[in-house]
């Protein structure tokens, strides 16, 4: 008799622990970009040159935990519009035919644990591609992503210049 009321009262214990424990917490905010830190680079409207090095420069934080980021850049030879800035740049140029553009897609990792990264990536823009072809210059858009642990994300659309010296 003492085993039975010993293994319902354990039993109850358990059940009412397990009743009160605490669901994991869902994380719904997205993470944010920044780019009013000291030294960011690009920022909306900069040219950037073919063959010069850069340094890509961005604050990527999330409330829980940061994931990975990409990095998109596309021509804008048609003057469409996703740039996420508030100010527009007025020195667009005509629009054109695109031949070669230069197009750069990549995703990139931020360490595990991390709810604060800063990108410190070197760039160089290649003026040629593989078979020797100039890219074209002129307008372009430069895209960072940044997406949490969660999969919430967000994006900074930005309007640059690639040019020659």
């Amino acid at each position: 008799m003492k085993i039975l009321k010993s293994s319902i009262i354990l039993s109850l214990l358990i059940m009412v622990l397990y009743a009160c424990s605490t669901e994991p917490e869902v994380d719904t905010v997205k993470p944010e970009i920044d780019l009013n830190i000291s030294g960011a680079f690009p920022v909306n409207c900069d040219t950037l040159y073919f063959g010069e090095p850069y340094v890509i420069k961005a604050k990527l934080t999330d409330n829980v935990e940061l994931g990975s980021y990409n990095i998109d850049i596309h021509n804008n030879f048609d003057h469409h519009a996703h740039t996420t800035e508030v100010l527009s740049c007025d020195d667009l140029e005509p629009i054109k035919e695109t031949t070669n553009p230069y197009v750069f897609i990549e995703d990139f990792t931020i360490p595990e644990g991390r709810n604060e990264y800063t990108t410190n990536l070197d760039f160089t823009i290649p003026s040629t591609d593989n078979d020797g072809n100039e890219y074209q210059d002129g307008d372009y858009h430069f895209h960072i992503n940044v997406t949490d642990k969660q999969g919430w994300s967000v994006q900074k659309g930005l309007s640059i210049k690639i040019k020659r010296r």
